[in-house]
């Protein structure tokens, strides 16, 4: 079996905010950091208030000249030294991602690599951006387009995939040439924190700053009349505060929200690939994902094997501590988080119409461990159906047609994402072109590259993370004049 970095010592972790390109500690106010499956807490980071988000954001704001007038091809090679340094301390942030959000170890290295794999598209993307040619469009004016920064970036993250939505909103970010300020979820700010310390050592002061703290620090950068953008990758109900704050001095809104992702499988589905893939569509990271395939809808001759096959594949999951290589689930992030889970699993239940066919077991800890469950015959109006579980949860049930299968997919509040499961391609690209959501995957679910944009519609927001598209997003569009007399 490979080798995994074991439980980093609490006095091994970085819990200090960058500000200016230095570790920052005179902070009175702080927050308590907790290992998800103990419930012990293993740091304490600081609460830096209005006046902590001030000086970053001021800090952003000096390094604006410099950074935004950096030569494209200069911003870059800044990105990929940050993404060998990254790949350098790979262990490192693998054990505390695992310890911070109860990720197990063997899960963690693929997301850090993958995180240094969109660092370095990003800096080959800083030295691409893409614009009409100059040309006379009206005589005697020769015209052009600028791409400029906007300026300074508010970015949000979540507590699911902190290292991971980091970079995302980093990276194209500062490829376009702004300068940010970060502020991770209180409840899992260790590796950004790291990561923060590590871009330190490569990247101008100012450039990067992280901050930590709740609500009010939220709010504070949100509103900071320096904070040019919002990019927020979070819940819909955090989407609409962030975008009602913003409102008043018109900052520019990069939303990912909620996702409540549908999963449409068909009779002609290739079902030894959904058992092959259905793991990591629903049951990685204990479904805490935006886009896990937990809604599914299934055609009426197989719902019986659809169900048997997810049913099968959350028995066999092995649930437990983090740090045990052989463990493939851990705990929800949360004693929050597991009270909401438990109250949308128990009322599904109170409804004598859903049965519950799983049957396993988690440890005996004060851990915030949750069975996988797989919940048989939910109606498509049942509030566990209407809103995003986020958890190790899938609901199964058929539908009666193909008419029907879209309905119930477009049938509720999200728009992340969708997958369908078919053998044929006519059916494939006729349904994914009347799907509501801003990705379709087609026989798989949940994979994203670098390459390739991802957002939502509907109340899962709008803007796009990953790919050109987003890089673009975080510039201003100049259209520059010349009246060019005739010689």
């Amino acid at each position: 079996m490979l080798a995994f970095p074991g439980r980093p010592e609490s006095t091994s972790l970085t819990t200090m905010p960058v500000i200016d390109g230095e570790l920052v500690s005179s902070w009175s106010s702080h927050i308590d950091v907790l290992d998800p499956s103990t419930g012990a807490t293993v740091a304490t980071v600081p609460d830096v208030g209005a006046e902590g988000v001030d000086r970053a954001v001021r800090s952003a704001t000096r390094a604006m000249g410099s950074w935004g007038a950096m030569a494209p091809r200069d911003r870059s090679a800044h990105l990929l030294r940050l993404a060998d340094a990254v790949a350098a301390h790979a262990d490192d942030l693998v054990a505390i991602e695992a310890l911070d959000v109860g990720k197990p170890v063997r899960l963690v290295p693929a997301e850090v690599a993958s995180a240094v794999d969109k660092i370095r598209f990003y800096a080959g993307a800083a030295r691409q951006l893409s614009g009409l040619a100059a040309n006379e469009y009206r005589p005697p004016l020769t015209s052009f387009v600028r791409r400029d920064p906007v300026g300074v970036v508010a970015a949000l993250t979540p507590w699911n995939y902190p290292l991971a939505m980091a970079v995302w909103k980093v990276g194209p970010a500062l490829a376009a040439g702004n300068t940010v300020v970060l502020k991770p979820s209180p409840e899992t700010p260790l590796s950004t924190l790291r990561f923060a310390e590590i871009a330190a050592q490569i990247l101008p002061p100012g450039v990067l700053n992280v901050v930590t703290g709740g609500i009010q620090v939220g709010q504070a950068l949100v509103t900071h009349e320096d904070v040019a953008m919002v990019s927020l990758t979070g819940g819909t109900a955090t989407g609409k505060a962030v975008m009602s704050a913003a409102a008043s001095s018109l900052k520019r809104l990069h939303l990912e929200l909620g996702g409540n992702a549908s999963v449409l499988i068909f009779n002609d589905a290739d079902l030894d690939k959904l058992r092959d893939s259905y793991f990591m569509a629903a049951f990685r990271n204990t479904g805490q994902d935006c886009h896990a395939a937990s809604r599914v809808y299934a055609a009426p001759e197989i719902v019986d094997d659809v169900v048997d096959i997810i049913r099968s594949v959350a028995e066999t999951s092995p649930v437990g501590d983090p740090f045990d290589p052989g463990v493939l689930v851990g705990p929800l992030v949360s004693r929050d988080q597991h009270s909401r889970i438990t109250r949308m699993v128990e009322d599904a239940l109170s409804h004598p119409y859903i049965e519950r066919v799983t049957h396993t077991d988690v440890p005996s800890t004060d851990g915030f461990y949750f069975p996988l469950t797989v919940l048989k015959n939910v109606r498509h109006d049942d509030v566990i159906t209407q809103d995003e579980i986020f958890g190790p949860v899938v609901t199964v049930s058929a539908f009666s047609d193909e008419k029907d299968a879209i309905r119930r997919a477009n049938g509720v509040s999200q728009g992340l994402a969708a997958s369908i499961w078919t053998g044929g391609i006519d059916r494939a690209l006729r349904i994914s072109k009347q799907l509501k959501v801003g990705t379709v995957w087609i026989n798989t679910h949940g994979e994203t590259v670098a390459e390739m944009p991802f957002g939502g519609m509907k109340e899962s927001g709008f803007g796009r993370d990953l790919s050109i598209y987003s890089m673009e997003q975080h510039t201003d569009l100049k259209h520059i004049a010349i009246h060019v007399s005739d010689a």
